[in-house]
């Protein structure tokens, strides 16, 4: 199989990761399996390897003007240390990527960015500078990023960091942090839906760090996890996969997603003129979460009817490991996306019953 690997995939398949071709990469989609290792992040805790993500380094006397020009959230909101998410979009308003903004100073900063859109999200940013007194650099290649999450990750990581990690608040960041005598730095951030950390490393410090987490979680009920647990959970947890919820063909506003886009910031951002115009006039789609009433899994890209028409498209569908409920996320017709309500979703070319519902799917577990 062909693919980029990651300084810890020697580790993946001694553990007996099962290795996919994922945005390029060949990634772990599960070692035990996806149910353990999601019910794993849930109630103990989970380790995740996404050294594939990218990490964009912005700095210079504009870059909080430049980002603020590039990016839909506020930045110049933004305190040292934090972290927020946020879109770059094209001039229509559809998404170029959605990331992670990470803030050391009014001069620098570095943007997370998918995988799959390094590439494209760099060349974007660098066609967008000019005029801007920034420097840009694609620092993804020298990065090593390790998520930890569940509501043990605070009391593992703690055993082998040398600050006090209540100290840093979701959303928030700590550099020059050591973790199993690795320099690293540590955000409180994550992509289940549970507390957690994502622990940043130089290509050569990775293993150490990954090693010594997975010894001291043993006793926290830790277990490495995949790619495919990584899906599950973001999607329980309301939480859009480029490509899906969002693209370039789906805006943020259609996806829920208003509250991560500033129109009433100073700056215009790129997007800014088209996604007014959209929420002034009133959405023609809406992204809305449903449960299957008859028997079936839904899947992404399966159509969603009603009366025999087609009204829309499933984004994600899965089998909940948490609520065991076949549940869905779905871009459809915003005249028929009212919670009650109730459509065909087309399983393998047969309709199968279901019902609009609050896309919240976490909130009474």
């Amino acid at each position: 199989m062909d693919g980029r690997k990651t300084p810890l995939y020697e580790e993946h398949v001694k553990l007996g990761g099962k290795i996919v071709n994922y945005a390029g990469w060949l990634l772990p989609v599960q070692y035990e399996g996806l149910i353990p290792e999601h019910e794993a992040v849930r109630n103990k805790a989970g380790l995740f390897d996404v050294s594939h993500m990218g990490a964009i380094r912005v700095a210079g006397k504009d870059a909080e003007k430049f980002l603020d020009y590039l990016l839909t959230n506020d930045i110049s909101k933004m305190k040292d240390n934090q972290v927020v998410y946020t879109f770059m979009c094209y001039p229509h308003g559809g998404v170029v990527d959605d990331l992670l903004t990470y803030k050391f100073s009014n001069e620098e900063y570095v943007l997370i960015v998918n995988a799959a859109n390094v590439d494209k999200d760099y060349d974007w940013i660098m066609d967008k500078k000019e005029g801007f007194d920034v420097e840009v650099e694609n620092q993804s290649d020298a990065t090593s990023i390790l998520a930890l999450q569940g509501p043990e990750a605070v009391n593992i990581l703690q055993k082998l960091v040398d600050i006090d990690l209540p100290e840093i608040k979701p959303f928030y960041l700590r550099r020059d942090v050591k973790v199993a005598g690795i320099n690293a730095m540590i955000s409180r951030t994550g992509y289940t839906g549970e507390d957690g950390f994502e622990i940043y490393v130089d290509n050569e410090g990775v293993l150490k760090v990954w090693d010594e987490l997975l010894k001291v979680g043993k006793d926290f009920g830790l277990k490495p996890a995949g790619l495919g647990a990584r899906d599950t959970l973001r999607f329980e947890a309301t939480l859009p996969l480029y490509g899906q919820e969002i693209s370039e063909e789906i805006n943020p506003l259609e996806a829920g997603l208003k509250f991560f886009v500033k129109l009433n910031k100073e700056a215009d951002f790129i997007g800014k003129e088209a996604l007014t115009k959209m929420q002034e006039e009133g959405l023609k789609r809406k992204m809305v979460g449903f449960e299957l009433k008859g028997r079936g899994i839904p899947r992404e890209g399966y159509e969603v009817q009603k009366d025999g028409k087609v009204i829309g498209h499933v984004t994600t569908g899965y089998m909940s490991p948490t609520l065991k409920k076949s549940i869905g996320n779905a871009l459809i017709d915003v005249n028929e996306a009212e919670i009650g309500n109730e459509v065909d979703i087309m399983v393998r070319n047969k309709p199968v019953k279901a019902v609009i519902r609050d896309r919240k799917f976490l909130q009474n577990r």
